[in-house]
């Protein structure tokens, strides 16, 4: 075991919840940058978090949904800090104190009064909230530092219109018709167009290329998740990204390339690209548009606010997007 102080960090979630983190764990590696930093994160974001190139290993952890795991394999001497970047409550809170860290830095809660922090805020981007979080203990944080190294592996595709009908939640899914329309007037107007799939949407996949007439080779993934690096190459090469609000959109901010991002159930001020012209929202709120989580996120039907985005809309803003910059 190495001898180097070590630092776990709680994150038991998935793919965007981990490109949201990227730049705290970046202000971590930067005032510790002798130490060795631990993920607590579901297995199978182990390539994702070595793509940071933030995080020296991968603790594996998960529990159905968004819940907090009910244990941590740590082994060894206790962590000498612990950071929970999972939530904000005690089920978190206590499963890093039972490790004993030398500190533990989380938002404060009722629940463990022993625990002094910042307010919890429930109006906040998720990239700004844990920022926020470490300035306060101390450690300086930009939310704006969210790019990650583009991947040395060739794009399977490269200048393509990378076009990701899933989401976790029915909610979140924009119809895979509309999606196919969308595709097919790209490839009408020969734009190279690419679907992509994680594992179990292949069905949904395969839907949208074959209405958009796109040969069964414009599939990637869709039985399993199409492997990190590849996906990453496909994504930072990618004329621009059209996705709902789903990890495959941060990806995109992560890597610099243009997107357009479809929101329904949560305000993209809380979960949506930065401010730059490369990236497009679309979103239509009520007329009381003032509320962030108009929705549920986890419902199994698409959000009425997501149904409001028509194709055409979607259309007419990848056509105003920039062309991406060189990649280096």
């Amino acid at each position: 075991m190495s001898d180097r102080p070590r630092v776990l960090a709680l994150r038991a979630l998935g793919l965007g919840d981990l490109l949201t983190a990227v730049p705290a764990l970046r202000a971590l590696r930067r005032r510790l940058p002798d130490d060795e930093i631990v993920l607590a994160a579901p297995e199978r974001l182990a390539a994702p978090a070595a793509a940071t190139g933030l995080v020296d290993r991968l603790l594996p952890v998960s529990a159905p949904g968004r819940s907090v795991p009910g244990a941590l394999p740590w082994t060894g001497p206790p962590p000498d800090l612990a950071v929970d970047l999972h939530g904000n409550g005690p089920p978190s809170h206590l499963l890093l104190q039972r490790l004993r860290p030398g500190r533990l830095m989380a938002y404060a809660h009722p629940g463990t009064p022993d625990i002094e922090g910042p307010a919890w805020r429930d109006d906040e981007h998720e990239r700004e909230r844990w920022c926020r979080l470490l300035s306060w203990y101390g450690v300086p944080a930009d939310p704006e530092d969210l790019r990650i190294p583009v991947p040395a592996t060739p794009s399977p595709a490269p200048g393509a219109v990378v076009v990701h009908p899933g989401a976790d939640a029915g909610a979140r899914r924009w119809p895979p018709e509309r999606f196919a329309a969308v595709a097919r007037e790209l490839a009408g107007g020969g734009q190279q167009v690419v679907v992509t799939a994680g594992a179990g949407e292949e069905d949904t996949a395969r839907f949208v290329a074959a209405e958009a007439g796109l040969p069964a080779s414009a599939v990637l993934g869709g039985a399993e998740d199409v492997p990190f690096d590849r996906l990453a190459a496909l994504v930072a090469y990618a004329r621009c990204v059209i996705v709902g609000d789903t990890g495959l959109a941060h990806l995109a901010s992560a890597l610099g390339t243009p997107s357009v991002v479809l929101f329904g159930p949560v305000a993209p001020r809380l979960w949506g690209p930065p401010a730059d012209p490369r990236h497009r929202v679309l979103w239509h709120p009520d007329d009381d548009g003032g509320r962030v989580r108009p929705g549920n996120a986890h419902g199994l039907r698409p959000d009425q606010r997501l149904l409001r985005i028509s194709a055409v809309e979607v259309l007419e803003a990848v056509g105003e997007l920039p062309a991406p910059a060189p990649t280096a």
